[in-house]
């Protein structure tokens, strides 16, 4: 979906395919027919922008066989699709029963992720429209907190330097200029978006920006507005944005909270939960870490690393960090110029939820994804966004 800013720019705004896991590329392909063209059938549109997933294995299929990436552009156009954005995050093993920490490997110290990363920049230079020149791929923050000392760091930042210089030739090669966003993430080296202003002003390369994903700044309770000004500030670009929103417990001191949050402790994702206090931010790994014992100070606000539905929030007494959205996503978009123009819904915890939320039939899942979108649509015209066919 494509928007016209007041200033005139372009803002695409797609959701992103991680919520139906596939690792092959023939898995990709039926992903578009079973999932990605119903949704955009059920809103509506000629067009839907879709922000793919693509693990290791369809990435090195699409990056080795020229044909392969002409079959997928041209299946992505039969079907009224277009790429302009891939979550290069998740590595391989998303679809997993298990995922938990692995999702952080291989991290930037390691090479396969810059090997990674680069076949991503290539496929998407070949998927991008005819009449849009710029990509962003996000990717995770560097890596997990443990395990990471200055020597990992140093191969992480000449890795990141090494890929912005093959973004640098691929431009020159193409004409797509492709931008790499780290993704703050709670639990990661870096948590936040003060976190990423550092390393990013030491790789000092205009390839490598930031993610703002706005569950995860709503999970470790940053302010929209103040850690949007300070980017700004730092001359930190915004590649792109992942629209989400995270679980929110308002006293999670009582027993019917904790009960009602227990059944989001689900043992597939990893749900890192956080709490401010007068004593700062304090958190755990998990949920169930949260909810067993006194490992974390339930006298204030619990937010746990769970994307919850955009348009549903999860019933009382629990709800939803939306607030935390709309205010990041007006000052992305809502200003005289946008920060980033491209917006990703990322709902992938759909078959996560507690079995009574969870959709039972595909054409649940395409209709609350159809759902999100439509809200978010619905965010960008009251910020004076125009939806262009």
């Amino acid at each position: 979906m494509r928007f016209r800013h007041p200033d005139g720019s372009t803002v695409h705004l797609a959701y992103c395919t991680n919520v139906h896991p596939a690792e092959t590329l023939d898995g990709v392909l039926a992903q578009l027919r079973d999932h990605c063209e119903p949704v955009r059938r059920r809103l509506g549109r000629d067009r839907l922008g879709i922000g793919l997933w693509l693990a290791r294995d369809a990435a090195h299929a699409l990056v080795t066989d020229p044909a392969a990436l002409r079959g997928l552009r041209t299946e992505l156009d039969r079907r009224g699709l277009e790429v302009v954005t891939l979550n290069g995050f998740p590595y391989e093993g998303f679809g997993a029963e298990e995922v938990k920490y692995r999702v952080y490997r291989p991290d930037w110290a390691d090479p396969e992720r810059l090997e990674h990363t680069t076949a991503l920049a290539r496929v998407l230079a070949g998927l991008l429209p005819d009449d849009v020149t710029d990509g962003s791929i996000s990717t995770l923050p560097l890596a997990w907190r443990t395990a990471y000392d200055d020597a990992r760091a140093d191969k992480a930042r000449t890795a990141l330097l090494t890929l912005a210089e093959r973004l640098d030739a691929l431009e020159e090669l193409t004409g797509r200029s492709i931008r790499v966003a780290l993704e703050p993430e709670p639990g990661c080296v870096i948590e936040t978006t003060h976190d990423a202003i550092g390393p990013l002003t030491a790789i000092g390369h205009d390839r490598v920006g930031i993610c703002v994903d706005t569950c995860h700044l709503a999970t470790s309770f940053e302010d929209p507005h103040t850690a949007l000004d300070a980017l700004t500030e730092a001359r930190v670009r915004v590649v792109k944005s992942q629209l989400s929103a995270a679980l929110h417990a308002e006293h999670p001191r009582l027993p019917d909270v904790r009960d009602c949050l227990a059944a989001f402790a689900e043992p597939r994702f990893l749900h890192q939960t956080r709490t401010l206090t007068a004593g700062g931010l304090h958190g755990t790994d998990d949920l169930d870490e949260a909810l067993a014992g006194e490992a974390l100070p339930d006298t204030a606000p619990w937010r746990a690393h769970f994307h919850v539905p955009l348009h549903a929030a999860p019933a009382a007494p629990l709800t939803s960090t939306l607030p935390v959205l709309k205010d990041a996503l007006s000052r992305l978009v809502g200003g005289p110029h946008p920060l980033t123009r491209h917006l990703e819904v990322e709902t992938y915890t759909w078959q996560a939820l507690p079995p009574e939320l969870r959709p039972r039939a595909r054409a649940q899942l395409t209709d609350g994804i159809a759902a999100e979108l439509t809200l978010a649509r619905d965010l960008l015209t009251d910020l004076g966004l125009k939806e262009l066919p």
